[in-house]
């Protein structure tokens, strides 16, 4: 239905020249009144008469210069013809060859699958803050007690040493085993809730519970002086790797036929022990947690505390090559799988390299080294090393190396 624009007296005023009848034809006009919606009523033109010829020329030469923008991208994205090219490659092969490159192809594809389902089933791997957080809460292994209001804190020395100066100090004051220390903290406000918050942030580097009071910059700048600013618990463990202060366990390896004269008493260098904690070992590691478990209810750990000496675990290099014990006690430590610290010592002399060499095998490679390395995780249940992303790599690319010789033999 036509209505004339000149019957708006708020509406545009018609433009001079052109068609006048077609210039006030509108449809869809809005009935607004005047009273409830302003001045203006909104009116919907379909007249396109008015246009002027280069502005529609303009339009219809962008509309095309876009669809031609979209074909060419449309055949640069066709320009790889893998068909074309796989057949001008296949052409002069045997039959037998192309069919061995397909099932090549088909097997690798396969593993990929199985790679991608297997990570989807695998239960996530503990990291070392959880670790840290479950030894703080489970107490394993502690060997000396804090009291605070009439609260007994059992804690791990290494730990709190290499995290707090504070407490560096303090517990260098009482060596001995099995210790109690009364805490006496002159920060204002600290109640046991909030001492045993503390020890978490040590423990993990978080607080663990939410409490208005680590909000306040002035207790925070208390803390701070009186116990010292710890660094991330990533560089705080490093360094308690590489010094291994208040160590308490030293691991052994030997054969099968040295197992009896080792625990027979008789001691190897401690040169060519490894030095660690049992807090972090039994943290990262439930078969050492066991282990340590079982010595103390057989009464083997009440010896070494009366003579003050650190534990010996001997462990046979036929399951666990002395070679990678450093590797995995680091990633205990780290989190960090670093397989560089296996060629850096070339003294180590493993039971495994002597057989290899007597053998007369090879040196082995690092998809090699990291299958291994993958079992002996399995065998420690440390889930970390197991499902580290270089160790998987690995042990997959030496699954799909097996494939292809296999493959090879056959054809």
């Amino acid at each position: 239905m036509g209505a004339n624009a000149s019957n708006y007296p708020h509406s545009c005023s018609p433009r001079v020249g052109g068609n006048s009848q077609a210039q006030q034809t509108f449809i869809g006009t809005s009935s607004y009144s005047q009273q409830g919606y302003g001045c203006e009523s909104k009116l919907y033109s379909l007249d396109h008469g008015h246009e002027k010829p280069q502005d529609k020329k303009k339009r219809t030469s962008g509309l095309a210069t876009l669809k031609k923008k979209f074909i060419k991208r449309r055949k640069s994205n066709r320009s790889a013809d893998h068909a074309k090219q796989m057949r001008e490659l296949l052409s002069g092969w045997d039959v037998r060859d192309v069919n061995a490159l397909v099932e090549e192809y088909e097997g690798t594809s396969a593993l990929k699958e199985l790679s991608l389902q297997a990570s989807l089933a695998r239960p996530e791997a503990r990291t070392l803050q959880k670790d840290m957080a479950d030894l703080y809460e489970y107490k394993y292994c502690t060997d000396v007690d804090l009291i605070f209001q009439e609260t007994c804190f059992p804690v791990h020395r290494a730990i709190l040493a290499a995290r707090c100066p504070f407490f560096k100090t303090l517990l260098s004051s009482s060596p001995e085993y099995g210790a109690e220390i009364i805490m006496d903290i002159s920060t204002a406000g600290i109640d046991m809730p909030m001492f045993s918050a503390l020890l978490h942030y040590l423990y993990t580097g978080e607080f663990g519970m939410e409490d208005s009071r680590f909000q306040n910059v002035d207790i925070l700048v208390q803390l701070s002086e009186e116990f010292g600013t710890p660094n991330s618990l990533d560089v705080d463990m490093r360094g308690l790797f590489d010094y291994m202060c208040y160590y308490d366990v030293v691991l052994s390896f030997s054969s099968d036929s040295e197992l009896v004269e080792a625990f027979g008493g008789n001691q190897n260098c401690l040169d060519e022990e490894l030095k660690a904690h049992k807090a972090i070992i039994s943290a990262r590691s439930p078969f050492f947690r066991n282990l340590l478990q079982r010595r103390i209810r057989t009464g083997e750990e009440i010896t070494d505390r009366t003579l003050r000496t650190p534990t010996r675990i001997i462990l046979d290099e036929s399951i666990i090559p002395k070679k990678y014990a450093k590797v995995i006690l680091h990633c205990m430590y780290t989190d960090v799988v670093d397989l560089s610290v296996l060629h850096c010592s070339p003294s180590v002399g493993s039971l495994s390299e002597v057989q290899a060499l007597v053998a007369g095998k090879p040196n082995m490679t690092r998809a090699e080294e990291a299958m291994e390395l993958y079992h002996i995780a399995l065998f420690l249940e440390f889930n970390m090393l197991a499902q580290a992303k270089f160790v998987r790599k690995c042990f997959y690319r030496k699954k799909i190396e097996v494939c292809h010789s296999i493959k090879k033999h056959i054809y």
